[in-house]
């Protein structure tokens, strides 16, 4: 009886205790089927996770507007080029400042090593400056005063002259081609042409402008001589200037430079001061001796000219010469011009290279290409400075480059040994006989 009554009591707690159970296993086998399937459902009740935040959105250009750098690149180009046209109209303006300037830094390295041996022995250097100048005027004053009253006698004498010269060439004319010209016949004509009277206009109207050439020149002069005077003065504190705003390695570098400068240009007017007296010693001897007039005032220009022309003047100076002679005898002329030609070969190869060993050693073309080059770029003043200025550039750089000894061989010499010229030809021949064989019958 006692288990009857139990027995009914107890089931129902069994019951009531295997339901949690059996949620349990449900939930945990819809977990693992979930997981199974890769699902990623959140269990219900918690918060869903939010959306990254989207990337704001580039503005986009509205077609055919201008772009925003385009208006500054417009103004900087102007401006560049606004800069530009300035610039070069300042440089036109000034270019004739700009040459007196480096025609006033050369006359300044050509007087340097006077004055600065006048400032070692205790002169002051712009007193020494002074001084060196005030004799290269009084000496250059001088000089054309003594030239230009002996070329305005004879000038005189040569105009006067002028119907004797105008007989003897208008009879060697009818010697020699067999012509009747009279010397009156053509001072009329002369006279009474149409260039003579225009000249004549011209050169009445043209007094004013050779009147502003004249005080044109003289202030030219005048800046130039001040701006020389202030460079020689002033030379160690302009060395100063210069080597202050470099490092010291290039400060060396230009003091040599500048060393160099005042040694070529110093010894390219004493050596051109010693060819000029030659030059002009020999066309004298010359002129002399052929009984040319004027031979003095002639000896000087080609002096003059042949030596401060290089090259060129020669026979540039010697055409006066010529024209002076052939009124005493045409084949005066000829000698003259024969002369000249000698005497530019003499200077080339014995002369100038004794007195420019040390000093302006170029070679004749090199000074003849730097004088061309010169007077394309400056006129006459480059032509005046060209030579200095290639010599200084020349032993600058032949500092830097690295010089070996020449071998000794033939062909430097320009010819070549005899047994290789003998056997050049003889392999020359043998190939061309093999070229020109004809071939044999097996071939």
């Amino acid at each position: 009886m006692a288990s009857k009554d139990q027995t009914p009591n107890n089931a129902p707690d069994t019951e009531k205790t295997s339901e949690p159970a059996a949620d349990a296993a449900g939930s945990a086998v819809a977990a693992s089927t979930g997981a199974a399937a890769g699902t990623t459902a959140a269990p219900t009740g918690s918060p869903t996770p939010a959306a990254p935040p989207a990337a704001p959105a580039r503005p986009v250009a509205a077609p055919g507007r201008m772009p925003r750098w385009l208006p500054k690149a417009m103004v900087l180009a102007l401006a560049l080029y606004a800069c530009f046209q300035l610039g070069s109209w300042a440089f036109h303006q000034l270019i004739g400042l700009l040459i007196n300037i480096l025609i006033a830094f050369f006359l300044a390295l050509a007087v340097e090593p006077a004055v600065g041996r006048m400032a070692a022995r205790g002169m002051r250097r712009g007193l020494a400056t002074f001084l060196v100048f005030l004799g290269v005027l009084v000496v250059s004053v001088g000089f054309v005063v003594l030239l230009g009253s002996m070329l305005a006698g004879q000038i005189v004498d040569m105009v006067e002259d002028i119907p004797k010269y105008l007989d003897s060439l208008i009879n060697w004319i009818n010697h020699t081609f067999h012509t009747e010209l009279s010397r009156v016949a053509v001072q009329d004509s002369l006279l009474r042409s149409d260039w003579l009277r225009q000249y004549v206009e011209n050169s009445a109207s043209g007094v004013l402008d050779v009147s502003a050439t004249v005080l044109g020149g003289l202030f030219k002069l005048l800046t130039i001589f001040l701006f020389s005077f202030y460079f020689a003065a002033d030379g160690p504190r302009l060395r100063r200037a210069l080597c202050s705003v470099l490092p010291p390695a290039k400060q060396a570098e230009v003091l040599r430079a500048w060393e160099i400068a005042v040694d070529k240009t110093g010894g390219y007017l004493y050596s051109r001061g010693l060819m000029a007296l030659a030059s002009g010693v020999s066309h004298y001897i010359l002129l002399e001796f052929l009984g040319v007039p004027y031979a003095p005032a002639l000896a000087v220009w080609v002096g003059l000219v042949s030596q401060f022309l290089p090259t060129i003047g020669t026979y540039l100076a010697g055409a006066l010469p010529m024209l002076i002679a052939f009124t005493v005898a045409p084949w005066y002329a000829l000698w003259v011009l024969a002369f000249v030609v000698v005497y530019q070969q003499f200077e080339n190869y014995l002369l100038q290279p004794k007195l420019t060993a040390r000093t302006v050693d170029i070679h004749p073309a090199v000074a003849f290409g730097s004088v061309v080059a010169g007077t394309a770029l400056l006129g006459a003043v480059g032509a005046l400075i060209a030579i200095p200025a290639v010599a200084t550039l020349q032993a600058f750089l032949g500092a830097y480059v690295k010089r070996y000894a020449v071998t000794e061989d033939p062909r430097v010499h320009g010819h070549r040994r005899h047994g290789e010229m003998v056997l050049a030809r003889l392999q020359r021949a043998l190939r061309t006989g093999r070229d020109q064989a004809p071939p044999e019958d097996g071939a």
